[in-house]
C-alpha cells in the first residue's frame, strides 16, 4: 500500500447535496450539463485552512436520481456538469496538495444504465438473475427494485470495473472508496485491484464494509482500508447512551484491527445521523477527541465542523437533511466556533504526531459516564480525559501535560473535570 494515506485527513462531500442539485427531479443522463460542480472550488481553501488534504467525494457519475443508480460510470452526472468541471476541480485540488477518491458504486446499477437497458436473452450479461418467460428477472440489491445488481462472477464485470477505475486514475484521482464493498465477493476484489495497481501502484482502495470479519475480508480483497462502523457506532452510542462502556470496548476491538490494517474513522457521513443531532453539541467535542487520538485514517463529514445537525429518517428523502446544500463561500457558513475550533486544534495535533496513525490505544479508567485514554509511541504520547456526565468528576491523566483543547489543567497525575469538561494532553 502507498505511503501518502498515512498522511491524509478526508474532508468527506456528498457532492448532488452540497451544490444544490435536483435528486428525484433528475432530467436525466442526456441533459446539458449544469456546471455546478465549479461550487466546489472556493471550498478547497476551507480545507486546508482546516488542516485537512483530502477530498473525499461521494457519487459524481451520471446516476438517476441520489448517484447510487449509476447509469454511466465514463461521465461526469450532468446535473454536476461535466469532465472539464471535473478537470477544473482536480487541478485546483491539486494546487492545494489535496488528494481525491471517488466512490465507485460497482456492487450494482440503475435501471437505466445502457447495458441494462439493451439486454438481449441471447448476449452476455452483466449482471445476476434469470430469464423468465423471454423476461430477465433480475436479482437487486437490499430490497431495492431500483439497483440491479452486477454479476461479480462474469469477467466482464471485472473487465469493466477495472477499466473505469484506471479511466479515473488516469484523470488526476488518488484512489477509490469501493461502496457496498461488504455485498461483493473478496474474490471479486482480488481480480479487480491487482490489475489496477499495476497501472497505478500508489492508487488506494477504501471499502464500505458495514459488518463481517474484517480482517478476513482485507486479506481475502486486498482492499487497503475499511470504514470502521463498529467504532462510530461505539462513539455516538457510548456518548449518547451514557455508557462510555461502550465505547472503551470498541477501542480495544479497534486496536485489533491494527494487526491486519488502519480504518477508516469517521463520526458522520452521508448514511447517518449527524455528529451533533445523535450527541447533543455540547458533547461533539468528546468525540471528536477519540476520532482525532486513536489509530485510522479520519474524515470529517462537511458541514460537521460547523456543528451542523440532520436526522437520517428511513422513508423516501430521508437522507435530504444530512446531505444539505452548501452557501457560495465558506465565510457565509454558520455554525458553532467551539466545535469549529475542536475541529482545527485536534486536526493540528493529528498534524504535529503522524504516528497516531497506527497507535495502540490503552484505556486508563472508564466508567459509565467518564473515559480517560492514552495513546503513545515511545516517549510521546496524547491523553483524553471525558465526562458525559453532569457532576465533576478527577481522572487520572497518566503523563498528559500541556493542554491542547478543552478544559482542565492537569495536577499530580490527574485532571478535574467539570459537567460535561473534555480536555486532550499531550506528553
Amino acid at each position: 500500500m502507498p505511503s501518502w494515506p498515512e498522511h491524509v485527513i478526508w474532508w468527506h462531500v456528498y457532492p448532488l447535496g452540497f451544490v444544490g442539485a435536483p435528486i428525484r427531479e433528475n432530467e436525466g443522463p442526456d441533459a446539458a450539463p449544469a456546471h455546478r460542480l465549479d461550487r466546489l472550488e472556493p471550498w478547497l481553501d476551507h480545507v486546508i485552512e482546516l488542516g485537512l488534504n483530502g477530498l473525499l467525494l461521494g457519487p459524481v457519475f451520471a446516476s438517476e436520481t441520489h448517484g447510487y443508480d449509476t447509469v454511466d460510470h465514463f461521465r461526469i452526472d450532468p446535473r454536476l456538469g461535466d469532465e472539464e468541471d471535473f478537470a477544473r476541480l482536480v487541478a485546483a485540488a491539486r494546487e492545494r496538495g489535496i488528494r481525491i477518491l471517488l466512490d465507485g458504486v460497482f456492487n450494482h446499477v440503475g435501471r437505466g444504465h445502457a447495458a441494462f437497458r439493451d439486454l438481449d436473452e441471447n448476449g452476455p450479461s452483466l449482471f445476476r438473475g434469470r430469464w423468465v418467460d423471454g423476461r430477465f428477472d433480475a436479482e437487486v440489491f437490499e430490497g431495492h427494485d431500483a439497483l440491479v445488481a452486477l454479476d461479480h462472477s462474469s469477467p466482464a464485470v471485472v473487465d469493466l470495473v477495472v477499466e473505469v477505475m484506471c479511466h479515473w486514475l488516469e484523470r488526476g484521482i488518488d484512489g477509490w472508496r469501493l461502496d457496498a464493498a461488504y455485498a461483493v465477493p473478496s474474490s471479486f476484489w482480488a481480480e479487480v485491484l491487482p490489475r489496477v495497481r499495476e497501472r497505478f501502484p500508489e492508487s488506494w482502495f477504501l471499502g464500505e464494509v458495514i459488518h463481517g470479519d474484517a480482517a478476513e475480508i482485507v486479506r481475502e480483497s486486498t482492499i487497503d482500508a475499511l470504514t470502521q462502523y463498529e467504532l462510530w457506532q461505539g462513539v455516538w452510542h457510548g456518548i449518547a447512551d451514557r455508557n462510555l462502556f461502550e465505547l472503551s470496548h470498541a477501542i480495544e476491538r479497534h486496536d485489533e484491527m491494527l494487526r491486519t490494517f488502519v480504518p477508516q474513522t469517521f463520526v458522520g457521513n452521508h448514511d447517518v445521523t449527524r455528529i451533533a443531532s445523535a450527541v447533543g453539541p455540547d458533547l461533539v467535542p468528546h468525540a471528536l477527541s477519540v476520532l482525532f487520538t486513536v489509530a485510522g485514517t479520519p474524515s470529517v463529514y462537511a458541514g460537521d465542523e460547523f456543528g451542523w445537525t440532520g436526522v437520517k429518517e428511513e422513508r423516501v428523502g430521508g437522507d435530504d437533511a444530512v446531505r444539505p446544500a452548501f452557501p457560495a463561500l465558506p465565510e457565509e457558513a454558520h455554525g458553532d466556533e467551539r466545535i469549529l475550533d475542536a475541529h482545527r486544534a485536534l486536526v493540528a495535533l493529528r498534524r504535529r504526531k503522524p504516528w497516531l496513525w497506527r497507535a495502540h490505544t490503552d484505556v486508563i479508567e472508564v466508567a459509565n459516564t467518564a473515559l480517560a485514554l492514552r495513546t503513545a509511541i515511545g516517549d510521546d504520547a496524547v491523553v483524553v480525559a471525558l465526562n458525559i456526565g453532569d457532576e465533576p468528576v478527577s481522572l487520572p491523566v497518566a503523563d498528559g501535560r500541556a493542554v491542547v483543547a478543552g478544559d482542565g489543567m492537569p495536577a499530580n497525575g490527574c485532571v478535574e473535570l467539570g459537567p460535561r469538561g473534555w480536555v486532550v494532553l499531550e506528553a
